[in-house]
């Protein structure tokens, strides 16, 4: 049985991926209670994200020209939490897959360039051969050419 390479870069986005969420969950906890994450960076896109979803329901429902309240500091904070928690996930996600790409394109370009190489040494040996080949048709004729030019030496039989 013949087992392939082991794929550790595979391995290593995987588990990388694993530890996102323990991650995520950890700056999700130090976000609801640091007032600077919780003012600055959790409740302004909470707020938008509130704002859009209930614009775009009130829109389907029919509901034109209804003002929207924001959410409460709590609710926001914690709509923010989960926000970031799931921002940073996607974007450790969308890391692991670029970085396999980017691997996968070095892959393939490494295989192309050896293909290109051999290509390029297969056709200097076809090169090479030619050129042995029409030395040895030269030598041949040159041969042929002498052996006609010398004297027949078989005795007569008169």
């Amino acid at each position: 049985m013949v087992v392939g390479a082991f794929p550790i870069a595979k391995l290593l986005y995987v588990g990388i991926r694993q530890l996102s969420k323990p991650l995520a969950n950890r700056i999700k906890a130090g976000a609801r209670q640091s007032e600077f994450f919780k003012n600055y960076i959790c409740l302004p896109p909470a707020q938008a994200y509130h704002w859009i979803e209930m614009r775009t329901k009130m829109r389907i429902m029919g509901f034109r020209g209804s003002s929207i309240k924001p959410l409460n500091e709590d609710a926001a904070a914690e709509l923010g939490a989960e926000l970031l928690g799931e921002a940073i996930i996607f974007i450790i996600g969308g890391g692991c897959m670029v970085l396999e790409y980017s691997r996968q394109a070095a892959n393939s370009r490494r295989k192309e360039e050896e293909l290109t190489e051999n290509m390029n040494n297969l056709h200097t040996q076809l090169g090479e051969l030619a050129l042995a080949t029409e030395t040895m048709d030269a030598q041949i004729r040159e041969i042929n050419r002498l052996l006609l030019s010398l004297p027949s030496s078989a005795p007569s039989s008169k």
